[in-house]
């Protein structure tokens, strides 16, 4: 008996975001029949213009000798970009400056800007378009115009990252303060190195010691102190040592190799963007690789075009615009998003396959974006070896409810599954605790405080998962459930509609009937119903009769007059109201 046949070997192939199924059998070398029979012998229906992506490539891997792996444009440019070591050249750092507010970041970033812009002659005020660039020995230094975290960590929630170095400015006089805290929090997140400015060293009551303690309580410690962290004593209103600060900048730049391959077609990210009523959709962009050249076509989110024309921070209008450079572009076919990313393309049509890709996501089910985590998905993830963290982001109403909070849950790791808190403090749940979760993949835990509807919005929008609780056991009983995989589902609670009573009567055989006018949203039969006198509930039950006009109804609407018999109660009174509701198991969000 002759020996089996040796296995195929198998081959990596890149299916390209935007590609067809027929380009996908191109790039393979197989017949777009043969692939497609393959396809359909796995229950797998598609056509030859559908186009690829996760889950089609998986079934891919599945069917054939290739290991397919669906990349996104922008994920296919880095790696071609980063990929051509010989083309790699140092480039000028990014940085964003965070910090407290009343800090000193808007009066440090004037500091910088009024003494070291580069190209003076154009006119001395920068534009406001969202970053410039400041000459230091020589070189420059890119920073963006936008101090506070909450802009810093919404790039970064959408993949991102436009930073390479944070300074971080705390005031001398006014040490480590709540947003500090969040800014160091949200930097680590990012994994993004900082340099500490300590500012207000001109001030009586400047404690430069204090801080720098304090600092080391949030695991930064300087240099001063045997750390690795660099700082700087600087005086913003003063100008002092400002210099100093754009050194020690450099310094770290040269140290992390900072670099980027010119040769390769522009791309970058948008950093903010609008609608100028003469210029059209306008986006100020940091080119991050290659070139950009004015009459360029390029892909940016779901918006394409062509650049008709770029300018500096200070209106000049640039032919070419390299690595690190801010510029303001115009030529978008729609205002892109705040950390879309920006690609040039060359093949229009790719260009055009890229965009309906990306917009026929947005309309289906499936985000272009990565979703979040949930408790209740978790499990899911340690059983399949995906999950070896479970991070967190925990807010409360008093600092001792955090310190606590912290000590309890960061011992319910286990060999499975590391947890860690990104981010603690105290107060509601803030947009920016929804962003900084986005971006961390992390779960946020409320502990006697409540987000409000907006926040429960953008959480949804985000994907980021909110739980509040004012119990801390069942805080690490839902962890504990989730990383065995127990969680039980969550009963949601939704309002349907709410009648007042105005007289009672006595049905025979039936008992009594609340005469009522619906005040607000519907009234349905077989709801749940709670009877409210004053704000004190009564009674609750299930609404087992309800009619109108003497006819038996599912349903009565606001502004409708109706009877009413809730299960179990016969002391309606005149004035007493009724609310409607409907449970259902669901997944927190």
């Amino acid at each position: 008996m002759p020996p089996p046949a040796p296995p195929k070997p198998r081959h990596k192939v890149e299916l390209r975001e935007g590609w067809l199924l027929k380009e996908a059998a191109e790039a393979m070398k197989v017949r777009p029949k043969d692939l497609l029979d393959k396809l359909a012998a796995k229950g797998f229906r598609a056509d030859l213009d559908e186009f690829v992506d996760t889950e089609l490539a998986a079934v891919i891997t599945k069917v054939t000798n290739f290991d397919a792996e669906f990349i996104t444009l922008d994920q296919a440019m880095r790696r071609k970009a980063e990929g051509r070591t010989a083309e790699l050249v140092p480039r000028s750092p990014i940085v964003t400056i965070m910090g407290h507010v009343d800090h000193g970041k808007t009066t440090l970033l004037d500091a910088i800007r009024s003494s070291n812009l580069v190209d003076k002659e154009s006119g001395g005020i920068t534009q406001h378009i969202g970053a410039y660039r400041v000459a230091a020995r020589n070189r420059t230094i890119t920073f963006i115009d936008t101090p506070g975290h909450e802009a810093f960590t919404q790039l970064r929630a959408r993949g991102a990252k436009a930073t390479d170095i944070v300074v971080l400015v705390v005031a001398a006089d006014d040490g480590v303060m709540p947003q500090t805290k969040e800014a160091i929090d949200h930097a680590k997140a990012a994994n993004v190195p900082i340099i500490v400015a300590i500012n207000k060293i001109d001030k009586s009551e400047a404690n430069v010691e204090r801080v720098k303690q304090q600092l080391a309580k949030e695991n930064l410690l300087v240099e001063d102190w045997g750390g690795k962290t660099i700082s700087v004593e600087v005086s913003a209103r003063e100008k002092k040592n400002v210099g100093d600060l754009l050194e020690m900048i450099l310094l770290l730049s040269d140290i992390l190799e900072i670099k980027a391959n010119p040769k390769v077609p522009a791309q970058g990210v948008v950093l903010e963007a609008r609608l100028d009523s003469q210029k059209g959709p306008i986006a100020t962009v940091i080119v991050q690789q290659g070139t950009l050249q004015q009459g360029q076509a390029f892909v940016s989110g779901l918006s394409m075009g062509k650049v008709r024309a770029m300018f500096d921070e200070h209106g000049k209008v640039l032919k070419s615009a390299g690595p690190s450079m801010p510029i303001e572009i115009m030529g978008f076919s729609e205002v892109p998003v705040a950390g879309d990313f920006f690609q040039v393309m060359d093949d229009p049509t790719a260009a055009k396959h890229v965009v309906a890709f990306r917009r026929s996501r947005v309309k289906g089910k499936e985000s272009p974006r990565d979703s979040g985590v949930t408790l209740d998905e978790l499990f899911k993830k340690i059983e399949g070896g995906q999950a070896k963290e479970l991070a967190l982001v925990l807010k409360a109403d008093v600092q001792g409810s955090i310190e606590v909070l912290s000590e309890v849950v960061l011992p319910l790791s286990t060999d499975k599954v590391k947890i860690k808190v990104v981010h603690a403090a105290t107060g509601n749940i803030t947009e920016t605790d929804v962003l900084l979760a986005s971006a961390s993949k992390a779960i946020v835990i409320g502990y006697n405080v409540k987000p409000n509807p907006k926040i429960l919005d953008l959480a949804k929008k985000e994907g980021v998962e909110i739980r509040t609780y004012k119990i801390i056991y069942q805080i690490t009983d839902d962890i504990k459930k989730a990383v065995i995989g127990l969680l039980d589902p969550i009963i949601k609670e939704t309002f349907q509609g709410r009648a007042e009573v105005r007289k009672v009567f006595q049905i025979p055989k039936i008992g009594t009937i609340a005469g009522c006018y619906v005040q607000d949203g519907r009234i349905t039969r077989n709801a749940e119903a709670r009877v409210l006198r004053g704000r004190e509930v009564i009674h609750q039950g299930r609404i087992s009769s309800l009619k109108h006009l003497k006819e038996n109804v599912t349903e009565v609407k606001k502004d409708y007059e109706c009877g009413i018999g809730v299960g179990g109660f016969n002391d309606f009174q005149s004035g007493d109201t009724i609310e409607a509701f409907i449970r259902e198991k669901v997944k927190a969000v």
